[in-house]
């Protein structure tokens, strides 16, 4: 199980879900946090803004941090579901978690599970350039990218609603 969601409901989900795994994705401004429960090397700390380009100023998403994604979703042994957050659970977290769902599910269709996420969660938009780096690295040749532009932008939010993917 993977669970999505923003920082301020992360330790409530680990303490409810039994969590083994977290995947953080903040920004340079804001601090990460440890959770109860969640031991250092199952706890992936990844540190960029949430923006797909390159911009003065700020902390783009790198292809070295797919790779640290894609690693650490691989040695996942899914004995315990894994929780992937950012600041609002609506864009570099639902990338990482398509990210994953294309992993773990790699017979599946990228535009259904696209949809999928979707469905889950109506806000989610995850972060194009996240996405465009792990199509690369998992040898999808832009199906990834199509499908994310194919459900296009979610609901406007100010924080997702947490929300579960089955891989």
């Amino acid at each position: 199980m993977i669970i999505v969601c923003g920082l301020n409901a992360v330790q409530d989900l680990v303490d409810k879900h039994s969590v083994g795994r977290v995947v953080s994705l903040l920004g340079p401004e804001t601090p990460h946090h440890t959770f109860k429960n969640i031991v250092a090397d199952q706890h992936l700390k990844l540190t960029f803004h949430d923006v797909v380009e390159m911009m003065d100023g700020f902390s783009a998403p790198r292809a070295t941090d797919a790779e640290k994604l894609i690693e650490f979703v691989e040695s996942w042994d899914r004995a315990n579901p894994m929780l992937i957050h950012c600041w609002a659970g609506i864009s570099r977290s639902t990338a990482s978690a398509y990210t994953a769902l294309c992993m773990l599910r790699p017979q599946a269709d990228e535009e259904e599970l696209a949809f999928e996420l979707r469905a889950a969660s109506p806000s989610a938009t995850p972060n194009r350039l996240i996405v465009s780096y792990a199509d690369a690295l998992l040898g999808r040749n832009g199906r990834m990218s199509r499908a994310i532009e194919k459900i296009g932008r979610g609901e406007s939010a100010y924080e997702g609603t947490p929300f579960i993917l089955r891989p």
